[in-house]
Parts: C-alpha cells; sequence; structure tokens
C-alpha cells in the first residue's frame, strides 16, 4: 500500500499527512519490531533503583515516559546509565536510601511515574520530596494514590486537597494494610506495594477485577516476599523487603502491537508479522476483543523472557463484525481502546464499548477525543458515559484532526486514515514519541 506520509516537523506542533489519494487500499506486508513494553519498562527502572547492586535492562523503550522515570530517580542517587535498548545499566541505591532531590521532581505526561513513585517516596521517612508534571498530568486526578497513602501514614499535600498534583510528600514510617480498590487498577495496587515494600507487616491489595501484573511478577523476581491469589484478585506482601539487582528483558508493547493488529486487520490483502511481543494474559484484551470481532491473529514461536510470556503474532486482514466489549476484559485492554474504536469503524454491525469511563481521566478525554475525531473523517460514532457506540461500514473522508496532546489518540488516528480517501492532517503528532518514537518509520515501513 503507497500512500504519502510526511511529518512536519518545523512548527512547535508536529502535523502528520496521510494523503491516501489514487492509492489502492491493499497490502501492509512484512516482519516489524514494536519498542519495548512501556509498562515493564517503568517499573524495570524504578525496582532496579532501589535494588543492591547493578540491575542490567535489554529493550527498555526509549520513549518519553521512561525518560522521565529515569530523571526522577537519577535525581534521587540512582545511577542509571544512558537510556538506549541494547542495555541500561542502574547501579541501585537499596530500599529506604534514596536522597532528597535538590529540584523538584518532574514526571512529564507519564502518571505511571508519578501514582507508582509516590508510594516509594511517602515511605522514605524523613525526607522531603516535591512531583509536578506537565499540564496534562497536573489535571489528572491523584486521589486514587494519595488516599490509601494517607490511610497508611503517609503525608501528601497537593492542589485540591492532594487530588491534584503538584504534590509535596514528607515521608513516614508507614503502617501496612489492607486494601480493597474501589477499582481494578495496576498503578493504584503497584503504588501501594511499593509502600509496603518498607513496612513492618503486610500489605494486601484487593481489585474487582484483575488488572495487569508486571509489578507483581518483577517484585518477586527482585526477591520481595509477595503471594498472588487469582481466585480474590488479591496480591499480599510482607515488608520490610531487600531487593537485589537483576538481569531483564523487555518485550515487545501489545498496547503498540495493537495499532498494526487493526491495521493488519482493517487494510485489504495484508499480512504482517510483529515479532517478540509481550502476551501476558493480564495484557490480551486486545487479542479476545479481535478475535471476537473475527480477526484473524496467529500465535507463533511462543516463548518465556524473564518471567513473562512472549509471542511472535501474525495478522492478516479479514471482514471485522460488531460486537460488545466490556465488564471484566476491559482492564485489560484499557489503553487500547482507542485503536478498538478504529477496527470497530470498519466492523460490520454496532460495537459497544462500556465500562470504560476510566478513558475519560487518561492523557486527555479518549472518550470524547475519539468520538469527536474519527466523526470528522465520517465515523458513524457517539459518546455513552462510559464508552462508545459504534456503527461500522461508514466510507471514510481525510480530514484535519487533532491528537489532543494523547499519543493513542495520534497514533490511532493514523491507522483510520489509511483507509480514508483523500488528505489526513493529524495534528500535535508529536505525542506519539511518548510511548513509541519510531511509530512513523514503521508506518512508512510497511506501507510500501
Amino acid at each position: 500500500m503507497k500512500v504519502l506520509i510526511d511529518l512536519d516537523t518545523t512548527q512547535a506542533h508536529q502535523r502528520l499527512t496521510i494523503d491516501t489519494t489514487g492509492s489502492a487500499k491493499s497490502g501492509l506486508r512484512g516482519s516489524i519490531s514494536i519498542p519495548g513494553d512501556k509498562s515493564i519498562s517503568h517499573r524495570a527502572l524504578m525496582l532496579g533503583s532501589l535494588a543492591e547492586g547493578e540491575t542490567r535492562i535489554r529493550g527498555l523503550l526509549l520513549g518519553e515516559d521512561p525518560r522521565s522515570t529515569a530523571a526522577c530517580f537519577r535525581a534521587m542517587g540512582a545511577t542509571i546509565s544512558d537510556l538506549n535498548s541494547d542495555l541500561v545499566c542502574v547501579q541501585g541505591i537499596g530500599l529506604g536510601n534514596l536522597m532528597e532531590p535538590q529540584d523538584i521532581l518532574d514526571a512529564g505526561n507519564s502518571g505511571t511515574t508519578m501514582r507508582l513513585m509516590l508510594g516509594v517516596l511517602a515511605s522514605h521517612a524523613g525526607r522531603f520530596f516535591v512531583v509536578t508534571g506537565d499540564r496534562s498530568l497536573r489535571s489528572r486526578p491523584m486521589s486514587r494514590v494519595v488516599n490509601p497513602l494517607r490511610q497508611m501514614g503517609a503525608s501528601i499535600w497537593g492542589r485540591e486537597s492532594g487530588a491534584k498534583a503538584p504534590l509535596a510528600i514528607s515521608g513516614q514510617n508507614l503502617l501496612p494494610m489492607r486494601y480493597n480498590s474501589p477499582v481494578a487498577s495496576a498503578q493504584v495496587k503497584s503504588c501501594l506495594l511499593l509502600a509496603g515494600l518498607m513496612t513492618n507487616g503486610e500489605t494486601i491489595v484487593t481489585e474487582p477485577e484483575r488488572s495487569r501484573d508486571h509489578s507483581e511478577r518483577m517484585l518477586a523476581a527482585f526477591g520481595a516476599d509477595l503471594t498472588v491469589d487469582v481466585s480474590t484478585n488479591t496480591v499480599s506482601l510482607k515488608g520490610p523487603a531487600r531487593l537485589i539487582a537483576q538481569e531483564i528483558t523487555v518485550p515487545g508493547d501489545i498496547s503498540s502491537a495493537a495499532f498494526w493488529l487493526v491495521a493488519g486487520s482493517i487494510v485489504p490483502d495484508s499480512d504482517l508479522l510483529i515479532q517478540n511481543v509481550g502476551v501476558n494474559p493480564t495484557r490480551t484484551g486486545i487479542l479476545e476483543a479481535l478475535a471476537a470481532m473475527g480477526a484473524d491473529i496467529t500465535l507463533e514461536n511462543a516463548r518465556e523472557v524473564t518471567g513473562e510470556p512472549v509471542a511472535d503474532l501474525r495478522v492478516r486482514s479479514t471482514k471485522l463484525k460488531a460486537c460488545k466489549i466490556g465488564g471484566g476484559v476491559i482492564p485489560r485492554l484499557i489503553d487500547e481502546i482507542p485503536i478498538l474504536a478504529v477496527a470497530a469503524a470498519f466492523a460490520e454491525g454496532t460495537t459497544i464499548i462500556e465500562d470504560a469511563a476510566e478513558l475519560r481521566i487518561k492523557e486527555s478525554d479518549r472518550i470524547a477525543a475519539m468520538a469527536k475525531e474519527l466523526s470528522k473523517l465520517g465515523v458513524n460514532i457517539s459518546e455513552l458515559p462510559d464508552g462508545l457506540e459504534i456503527k461500522g461500514g461508514n466510507p471514510l473522508v481525510g480530514d484535519a484532526v487533532d491528537s489532543y496532546d494523547d499519543h493513542r489518540v495520534a497514533m490511532s488516528l493514523a491507522i483510520a486514515a489509511l483507509m480514508a480517501d483523500g488528505k489526513t492532517v493529524i495534528d500535535r503528532a508529536e505525542s506519539a514519541a511518548i510511548s513509541y518514537p519510531s511509530f512513523v518509520p514503521t508506518l512508512r515501513q510497511v506501507c510500501v
């Protein structure tokens, strides 16, 4: 499929143009690699910084979010080599040894950096920290982690009674607790487990549904005394802990693979192989949803890498059908819903996505953003309070659309543009670099 793909980097906000004028919409082909998993990259940098010895990380995501995590922990005394995907060395300083930074910690656009780090900072008794982020992050809710941390004895202040950053933290000797989370959130769970590393006793977190379990897997690998009960969605961690440096290989991010899984499904005559993708069962909701829509996706060369299941994913184009997506699968595909909305635009029938109100407090209101921008391209889409209703089958026509500085919105619109007649211009396309710096080069690679 030959299309014109142009990224204008001369302005403060980059514009990505995808022009299908005169192009036969067929044939995305080839074998591609994707960036390292963002969730695992964050946790490897954090736990490596808190461990004793040198942690060696291969395959790290080089996006803006992990760079924010690395910068914060460098400012608190960890030695982290220059970030690259070949090898990053982290000289940890041991639990309890973080230094007070000389300046405000900046989490950038990364909710994972801020929310997980709060558990670490709150448990470092006698030290003072201030953490902030960009405009988007400062608007996102932090009370879901601040409130339970306060129940453990944390001293945290911020805007709106601690609901919004900037946040100031005075480290304390925290008490362990049993917390029944009202939401299935890996960030809430991970924050409290990290806080529990330095408490004397057992910290227990129970969720209404099972969320991604990268923290549990990696904490156990680093030596934490941790128990998981999948029947009750409960994780228990005994503190105080001692973390020992590890060798980590980060698999490819299934959230990044999702764009190509949908592209390969909707562009006729496509056959793509996506290599080295993490297929952790707490992250494979996207595969289940696409299977329900009739997608032709097969797993090849299944294996395990550093405690995480990995496979190559082959996707071939096919006719998709509408389905209903909601309930317990949502925590396992919450980041992939924007690109699932694109798949639904090409599915026969009406797709309903519900139970996803969490999307309204991401980097943007992703429900509103996808409804507004896809409708500009001709998609019959409407907002629900907690999701979207998409009637598939309308022909798409290129137009000017906006990413809202949201990386997943930007990339989802780019995939939709492949099947739109004419020219689509995506404003603020630089946001893709937050999780997928090589997205545009890979887009060019598969469109030849």
